[in-house]
C-alpha cells in the first residue's frame, strides 16, 4: 500500500489517501479529518457543548464508533443533520473499503444518501488518482468538468467552458473579496474577467497556478446539421478541449470498470442503425432520448448540445451480445442557463456491458 503526494488539485485530499494493490484509494484518518474541516461541520460560537465534544472527539479519532446519544445531544437541528451526514459518509467509505468501491456501490444502489458536495469530493479524489501520471494540462482541466459545474460562454466564435463558481465570484467581487463587492455595487469598479483560455503557450502555468479554476477550456465546434439521427459537428480548433475530455472519460471507464474504450468527439453522426446512447448530463440524456425515439426536438434545445462523441469498445466481447461491435453515442449539453453539469456516473451505469446483461 503506497502513500500519495503532489496534490496538484488543492483540497482533493489525494495526498492523504493510500492506494491498495488494485490502485484504488483507501480512506484514512487524515482524509476524514479534511472532511470534518468542511464549513458545514465547523464549530461556531453558538455551538453547544455537545456539538463541541462530538466535533473534537471525531477530530481526535475520526474512526471512533458512532454513539447515537452523542449525536442526539447536539441541540442545533442543522448541525445535528450535518454530523449525521458525515457519519453516514464515513461509515459507507469504511464498509466499502475504497473510495472507488463506495462510489460504485452508491451509484448502483440508486439511493444516494449524501449531498452532492460529498459526491463531488469523491469524484475529485478519484480523478486525481487516475490522472497521477498525467502531464497534460488540457486533460487535467477537462477533468475538472466532472466535479465542478461549468458555465458555457461564446466569445469571438469560441465556445468556452469556465468554472461556474469562479466566474460567479469574479463577477460579484472582481476577485477582490468584499472590497471588490462593495466597489462593484457602488459602480466604482467594473466587472473584470481575470481568466485566460488554456492554450499551448500557457499550459505550463496550469500546474503552478493557485487559481487553476480561472482557466477557460476551449470546446469550440459548430453545429451545422440537425437531423433526427444525423448531427454534424465541425471542430474548429486544432487542440480541442473536447478531445482532452474524451481522454479523461476513457481513463474513467478503464479505472472503475476495467474496460478499455476509445472515445472521440463526433464530427458527424449519421447512423441509421443507432443502437445505444448515453447522455453525460440530464439535458443531453433527454435530447438523445427524443432523437432516438424520433420525437421532434426544438431548434433551441438542439443548440444546447455542446458535442457528441462516439465510444467504441476495444474488445466487443465485453459488450452486450445484441449491440456488440456497435458504437455507443455520447452527448454533452448545457442547460437553459448555459450550465454544464456532467454526471460521470452515467458512463459507469449505462454502458452496454456483457457482464450486466
Amino acid at each position: 500500500m503506497t502513500q500519495q503526494s503532489n496534490d496538484f488539485w488543492t483540497g482533493s485530499g489525494f495526498s492523504l489517501l493510500q492506494r491498495n494493490a488494485r490502485g484504488w484509494l483507501v480512506p484514512t484518518e487524515a482524509y476524514l479529518r479534511t472532511v470534518l474541516g468542511r464549513p458545514e461541520l465547523a464549530l461556531v460560537p453558538e455551538s453547544c457543548p455537545a456539538e463541541v465534544a462530538l466535533h473534537e472527539g471525531l477530530q481526535a479519532a475520526p474512526l471512533k464508533p458512532f454513539v447515537e446519544a452523542e449525536l442526539a445531544a447536539v441541540q442545533d437541528d442543522d448541525a445535528r443533520e450535518n454530523y449525521a451526514v458525515f457519519l453516514r459518509f464515513r461509515d459507507g467509505l469504511l464498509a466499502a473499503g475504497t473510495l472507488e468501491a463506495y462510489y460504485l456501490q452508491l451509484m448502483r444502489s440508486g439511493a444516494v444518501n449524501v449531498p452532492a458536495v460529498f459526491i463531488d469530493a469523491v469524484v475529485q479524489a478519484l480523478l486525481r488518482n487516475l490522472l497521477d501520471d498525467c502531464n497534460d494540462a488540457f486533460e487535467a482541466r477537462a477533468a475538472e468538468m466532472l466535479f465542478r459545474p461549468q458555465r458555457i460562454t461564446l466569445q469571438e466564435g469560441q465556445m468556452l467552458a469556465g468554472d461556474r463558481a469562479t466566474l460567479d465570484m469574479l463577477n460579484e467581487t472582481a476577485g477582490l473579496g468584499e472590497v471588490g463587492r462593495l466597489l462593484l455595487q457602488s459602480g466604482a469598479l467594473q466587472p473584470t474577467a481575470q481568466v485566460q483560455v488554456l492554450a499551448a503557450d500557457n499550459a505550463s502555468q496550469y500546474w503552478q497556478a493557485s487559481d487553476r479554476h480561472h482557466f477557460l477550456l476551449d470546446l469550440t465546434h459548430e453545429l451545422t446539421q440537425d437531423l433526427s439521427h444525423g448531427l454534424t459537428f465541425k471542430m474548429t480548433r486544432a487542440r480541442s478541449g473536447l478531445k482532452a475530455l474524451a481522454r479523461v472519460l476513457e481513463r474513467w471507464v478503464a479505472h472503475l470498470l476495467g474496460v478499455q474504450v476509445q472515445i472521440e468527439p463526433a464530427h458527424q453522426v449519421t447512423d441509421s442503425a443507432w443502437r445505444w446512447h448515453v447522455g453525460l448530463d440530464v439535458e443531453s440524456t433527454a435530447i438523445l432520448n427524443d432523437l432516438y425515439e424520433d420525437r421532434p426536438v426544438e431548434a433551441e434545445r438542439m443548440q444546447r448540445l455542446v458535442s457528441l462523441f462516439t465510444l467504441t469498445f476495444a474488445n466487443p466481447a465485453e459488450m452486450r451480445a445484441d449491440v456488440a461491435g456497435k458504437p455507443v453515442y455520447l452527448g454533452l449539453a448545457r442547460d437553459a442557463q448555459g450550465l454544464v453539469r456532467i454526471k460521470p456516473q452515467n458512463l459507469l451505469l449505462n454502458l452496454p456491458l456483457a457482464s450486466l446483461s
